[in-house]
C-alpha cells in the first residue's frame, strides 16, 4: 500500500470514497458528523491544490483518503481538557476509506506518524470506529474541541 499525494486526476475517486464514508457513517449511527454533502466538491479541491490530501492507492486503485495539516489547526486552539503537549503538530483530517480493504486507518496513522511525530485528531462522539482507530493506534483522548459549526468533537493526540 503506498501513500501519495492526490491529484486532480484523483478527484472522482476521492469524492466516491467520501461519498461511501457518509453512507456507511449513516447506517453506522453517526448521521450527523458529515451530513449528506461534507466534505465538498470544493472543499477537496482546495485540500488537493492545497497539497494536504493524500490517498492510500495500491495497483492503481484507491482505497482511503485524508488530509494532513502540519501546524496550528484553529479549532484546537480551545480544548475542554488539555493538550498532552504544546509542540508543534499536524492535524488528521476527513480520514475516509472505500471499506474495501481492512486497516487502512493504520496505515494512514503510520504513514502520517512517520512524517510528524506529534499529531492531533478529532471525530464525533457517535463515530465508534474513527475512536476505536485512533485509540487502536496509540492516540489518547484529551478533551472536546468543537468545530467551526460549533458542534462538539473529541480531541485525540499521540506523541512520539
Amino acid at each position: 500500500m503506498r501513500v501519495r499525494p492526490a491529484t486532480q486526476a484523483d478527484m472522482e475517486a476521492v469524492l466516491l470514497i467520501y461519498e461511501g464514508a457518509r453512507r456507511f457513517m449513516a447506517q453506522s449511527g453517526n448521521p450527523g458528523q458529515w451530513g449528506t454533502r461534507y466534505p465538498s466538491r470544493e472543499t477537496v479541491e482546495a485540500d488537493i491544490a492545497g497539497e494536504r490530501c493524500y490517498v492510500c492507492e495500491e495497483e492503481g486503485r484507491l482505497y482511503a483518503a485524508f488530509v494532513l495539516v502540519f501546524g496550528e489547526d484553529p479549532t484546537y486552539r480551545v480544548i475542554d481538557g488539555a493538550w498532552k503537549n504544546d509542540r508543534p503538530y499536524a492535524t488528521l483530517h476527513r480520514v475516509a476509506s472505500s471499506g474495501e480493504k481492512r486497516g487502512m486507518v493504520d496505515v494512514i496513522v503510520k504513514w502520517a506518524f512517520s512524517r510528524h511525530p506529534n499529531l492531533r485528531g478529532d471525530t464525533h462522539e457517535r463515530n465508534l470506529p474513527m475512536r476505536r482507530a485512533f485509540e487502536r493506534n496509540g492516540f489518547e483522548r484529551c478533551g472536546t474541541i468543537w468545530v467551526e459549526d460549533g458542534t462538539p468533537r473529541i480531541a485525540y493526540q499521540k506523541e512520539g
